[in-house]
Order: structure tokens, then sequence, then C-alpha cells
């Protein structure tokens, strides 16, 4: 068995190692990033990938990792490992090709289980989770997003897309001042209360325009 793990969190790494080398992995190989991970993968070609959803400067970005993995390798196995408990967020892994989703604040034990069950070809959801995100999937999807001008949601799907201030400020040939009295403006029309609340805001209505 053929693991990478992708996280930029040095700790991490090093208590997925711990459990993969429990579970009877011998070849784990490591990345701290996204063009890091992607080149490991090609490199290796890893059976099972456990990768984070977000990486410093890259919020989310770990989304396209899975695509870009599940797109070149259909066969490969995905777990994610991530802080983000948010339905809409957990679902939009699933979507993107992980067969697996695990909590980073679980005990190593459901991380050893969860990879034992990916391992086997076997999904893998936390029973709580599941529920919410059945409950996200069916749930009636209005526009929260009526109040914002179109330059507002031009910069809300760029940051739920995963990038950074100073990219969309690139992107759309304004200044970075302009993005982040725009972010400002939006926190406070969506009742946002951080970047990161804003960008679970914009995940969110990135899901419901599918």
């Amino acid at each position: 068995m053929n693991v990478l793990v992708v996280d930029d969190h040095p700790i991490v790494l090093q208590g997925c190692r711990r459990v993969l080398e429990d579970a009877g992995v011998e070849s784990v190989h490591e990345a701290t990033g996204i063009v890091a991970g992607y080149r490991s993968f090609h490199r290796h070609r890893p059976d099972i990938v456990v990768a984070d959803l977000t990486f410093q400067g890259a919020a989310l970005k770990g989304l396209d990792l899975i695509r870009r993995i599940r797109a070149v390798a259909p066969a490969t196995r995905i777990l994610v490992f991530s802080m983000h408990d948010d339905p809409v967020i957990v679902a939009r892994a699933l979507d993107s090709g992980a067969m697996g989703y695990v909590l980073k604040d679980t005990a190593s034990a459901e991380l050893h289980r969860a990879f034992e069950r990916v391992q086997a070809g076997e999904p893998y959801l936390d029973p709580a989770l599941a529920a919410e995100v059945a409950l996200v999937r069916t749930a009636p999807r209005a526009d929260p997003l009526a109040g914002l001008t179109p330059r507002e949601r031009q910069i809300l799907a760029l940051l739920g897309a995963g990038r950074s201030h100073g990219a969309i400020a690139e992107d759309l040939a304004v200044s970075y001042k302009t993005v982040a009295n725009a972010c400002s403006q939006m926190r406070h029309k969506l009742g946002a209360r951080s970047l990161a609340d804003l960008i679970r805001i914009a995940v969110q209505a990135t899901e419901r325009a599918r």
C-alpha cells in the first residue's frame, strides 16, 4: 500500500504517518502544499491520498487537488482530513471525488477506522455529519446573495474558489484595497463575523448554484 499525505502542518503529517504505519502502510509520502502534492502524486502514484482542504494562503484549494487527481486517476481513493465541519464544504469535497471525510478534532482511532474503510473501497463519513450533509442537500435553495452588487458577487465567487485578496485583485485588475473593502461590505451585508465565515458563505453559494 502506497499512501500520500498532503497537509501543511508538520504535527498533522507526523500524526497521520503514525496512524498509517499502525494500519500497516509501509510507504508513506508527504507533501506540504497543493503543487507539491500534485507533483508527488504523479511521482509516486499512491493508492490512497489523505489530504487537507485548506492550505496557507489557499482556502479550500484542496478541492482542486481532489478534482485533478480524480481526473487523471479515477481509481485513486481520497480521504479528506480537515478542520472544516460545515456540511456544505463536506458535501462539496465528496462531490469533488473524496471517498471519505474525517474531522481533525476527532480521535486518531477514527482516522484509522476511516482509512481502513477507504482502503477497502468503502465510503466513510461520521453518521452525525452524514445526516447534516443530507439535510443540506435536501434543503430549499433561496438566494442569500440578493443584496450584493455584481462586483461583490464576483469577488465572493473567487473567494469561494480559494483565491486570496491579492490574487482576486490581479484577476479583476483592481487594487488590493478595492477587494478588501468589498469583503468588508459583504461581511456586513451577509452577517459574516470573519473572513473564514465569509468564505464559508461563498462556498455555500457555489454549492446552491449547482
